[in-house]
């Protein structure tokens, strides 16, 4: 049995996170549980720790949320709203408050006492309210965490939100943030409504209240019980509150509802009993609270420390949430098939025969990979053990061997690909089996195609994946640049689309309209949307802010074949891009089709335009005096950890290496510095002590709040 190497684990665990993300945040299906999503992020997590060499700003560990929907008009936040790390268990809190300990410097003695503050986690959706001089003005969903929906007409509808804030004291701009949810018996009374009028019922409470809250019609809304808790805040134009245990005071004082039961409590060396005895306390009443949790939140009480702690990529510092243990549920594995992607990669997927798992309707489960199916012995027919811990993934915890049915046989891996019938080939020492069809495998090139149409990348409105399929099934599109003559070609190869089924003049004009805009692509989106492994929207915006444009792009990248050539050692000095990515990228612009559909994209032909014109990059102007720089700190500083010192530095902007060379904009050097600031001054670097580079961000501070 040959093992999965590291990279290709890495691989296949972000594209699984990001589909069941969609799923979750985006569609308020999800078509597995927590407890294998739960899983599948800590592997993820811990690969990519002890493979820094994979490091990529686009994985899912470093990002939160989906997609916004398209219904609703998309509303940047002005502080992001991000996800909480998880721990499954009382070690994984004491390592949350070790790493409290070790960034902070106050608290470097074991006996210092850290005070917290504890919540309920709420099972529902979360939202950020906008209210400007005590009057609601927006409501607005996380979505992806940078951008959300605005849905200011239905949180006005949900009666736990004050229109108009109670009392006074409060900013002149404030961002409440919490959660908006469904009680148990709401969502008991409004699913026997559903059925009795034959629509849809949903899997739990968390999946009525999304889907409520965002109705295009707000009269759906007003229907449907929301509840809204909140627990914290975004932007807020003053300061008014020195913890969180004073600012949750001062939320219900201006009319708000809270998550309860809370408590304030402090954890003084090892004695941790006070969150242990809460956190078993809330899991034994949770059933009994009246709306759904699964876990527990714990946050540093002070403020002044929660922004020293800041944020690690998707996450705060300061917080963290304790998962309930998982639920499980027996079921039958109906069929096992499996799927192709838009690399060709083959994921086997279990059909189960649907089981409610605490409130999740589960009918499907990824099985990963051939090894993973005959580690646990995995087979058709057979009773599994579905695990859940929230309400995300499904994790086939193992095989109920004793109910196997008689004449049960191990599951066969194909060795055809259903879709094209090209070999399935697994390269030696991998994981991961591929489809050698290529662009002939009409599962690849239909996913190619829509990821190359999806909001990220092209984002173009009306090429869902229904019109993917009917365009492709009826020859129309086959590849990316068959979109950009759609238009020209209407008529000629079929009938009209303006007399297609479903569709009309109205309907066909938009289409053409939103391809026709498409057509001007900034460089970033253009990259991402060619779908290059490992390439996701931060790796194609790190790509774009290097090369400027496409022709340098590509004459790089095709440079970057030689792994002697400046072009790749340029390409692996990009903070951010490894030699795992570097390889993939490599990789595409060695195939021939990959040159030939960037050639019919981008290049006039036969006297004609492009199809597609693809707009220089804009780097932004710089936010402050260590903005896109480069910083690389050394010896021992006095004032602030090291890991302090990083956070603050990556905060406004500056990219901190752990070693010195000649792109090396600034050398921070402390008490014992070393090999690293000798090498610094024998390349004329920029040499500053801890307080110099102190004096440096503090006038870049300035100049940024003056201006």
């Amino acid at each position: 049995m040959t093992h999965p190497s590291p990279a290709d684990r890495i691989i296949e665990l972000r594209r699984l996170i990001r589909y069941h993300n969609d799923r979750y945040y985006v569609d308020d299906a999800p078509e597995i549980d927590d407890a294998e999503y739960d899983a599948l992020f800590r592997e993820l997590r811990d690969l990519e720790s002890a493979h820094p060499e994979s490091f990529d700003p686009d994985s899912p560990t470093r990002k939160v949320g989906g997609t916004p929907s398209a219904g609703f008009r998309k509303v940047p936040h002005a502080v992001p709203m991000t996800s909480l790390e998880n721990a499954f268990s009382a070690d994984d809190l004491r390592d949350f408050l070790s790493g409290i300990r070790n960034f902070i410097l106050e608290l470097r003695d074991p006996g210092a006492p850290i005070a917290l503050v504890a919540e309920p986690k709420i099972d529902g959706l979360s939202c950020s309210l906008r209210y400007e001089a005590g009057r609601l003005v927006a409501g607005t969903t996380r979505g992806n965490g940078a951008e959300g929906e605005d849905v200011t007409a239905n949180v006005r509808a949900i009666a736990d939100i004050p229109h108009r804030l109670k009392g006074d004291g409060w900013p002149a701009v404030l961002d409440v943030r919490g959660e908006v949810y469904m009680s148990d018996a709401d969502f008991l009374a409004l699913n026997e409504r559903q059925e009795a009028e034959g629509a849809k019922t949903f899997a739990n409470p968390r999946n009525a209240a999304a889907g409520s809250l965002r109705q295009l019609d707000p009269a759906v809304t007003s229907r449907r019980s929301l509840h809204f808790f909140a627990y914290a805040w975004g932007e807020s134009s003053e300061p008014f509150a020195q913890t969180q245990w004073e600012a949750r005071a001062k939320l219900a004082g201006w009319g708000f509802v809270l998550n309860e039961p809370a408590e304030q409590l402090t954890v003084s060396g090892s004695d941790d009993s006070g969150l242990l005895r809460y956190y078993d306390n809330l899991r034994d009443r949770r059933a009994s609270l009246g709306f759904s949790i699964d876990g527990i939140v714990m946050k540093i009480d002070r403020l002044d420390w929660q922004v020293r702690l800041g944020f690690v990529s998707r996450a705060p510092r300061w917080a963290i949430a304790w998962k309930f243990p998982p639920e499980q549920a027996a079921t039958v594995i109906s069929r096992i098939v499996v799927q192709i992607g838009r690399t060709g990669k083959a994921t086997p997927v279990a059909h189960l025969v649907p089981v409610n798992v605490g409130g999740v309707l589960v009918s499907r489960a990824t099985l990963h990979n051939e090894d993973e199916i005959r580690r646990k012995d995995i087979r058709e027919g057979d009773t599994v053990v579905i695990q859940r811990a929230g309400d995300v993934i499904p994790q086939v915890a193992g095989v109920v061997l004793e109910r196997r049915p008689a004449g049960s046989v191990p599951f066969r891996f194909p060795s055809e690909c259903p879709e094209c019938g090209s070999r399935l080939v697994r390269e030696p020492g991998e994981a991961g089996t591929y489809c050698t069809g290529g662009l002939v495998c009409a599962a690849q090139a239909r996913e190619r195609l829509r990821h190359f149409v999806s909001r990220g990348a092209l984002d173009i409105e009306g090429m869902g994946d229904k019109n993917i399929e009917l365009f492709y099934d009826k020859g129309l599109v086959r590849t990316p640049a068959d979109i950009f003559t759609l238009e020209l070609r209407d008529g000629r190869e079929a009938p009209p689309l303006a007399t297609w089924t479903g569709w009309g003049e109205i309907s066909a004009h938009k289409l053409f309209e939103a391809i026709r805009r498409a057509s001007v692509v900034p460089l970033d989106r253009f990259i991402l949307a060619l779908g290059i492994r490992q390439v996701g929207e931060a790796t194609a915006r790190l790509l774009a802010r290097r090369y400027l444009s496409l022709v340098r792009w590509r004459a790089a990248m095709e440079a970057a074949a030689d792994p002697a050539s400046e072009a790749h050692h340029e390409l692996l000095s990009i903070e951010g891009i490894g030699e795992s990515v570097a390889d993939d990228l490599v990789a595409f612009f060695r195939e021939p089709h990959n040159l030939a559909l960037l050639d019919r994209l981008t290049l006039p032909s036969g006297g004609e335009p492009p199809l597609l014109s693809v707009g220089d990059f804009q780097p932004p102007a710089a936010a402050g005096a260590v903005a896109g720089k480069t910083v690389v700190f050394t010896g021992t500083l006095e004032t602030m950890s090291r890991s302090e010192a990083k956070a603050r530095a990556e905060a406004m902007g500056a990219n901190v290496a752990g070693s010195v060379s000649g792109k090396t904009d600034y050398v921070v050097v402390g008490a014992d510095a070393g090999s690293k600031e000798k090498k610094a001054r024998e390349l004329g670097l920029t040499v500053l002590s801890e307080a110099g580079w102190l004096a440096l961000i503090d006038r870049g501070r300035g100049r940024d709040n003056d201006g």
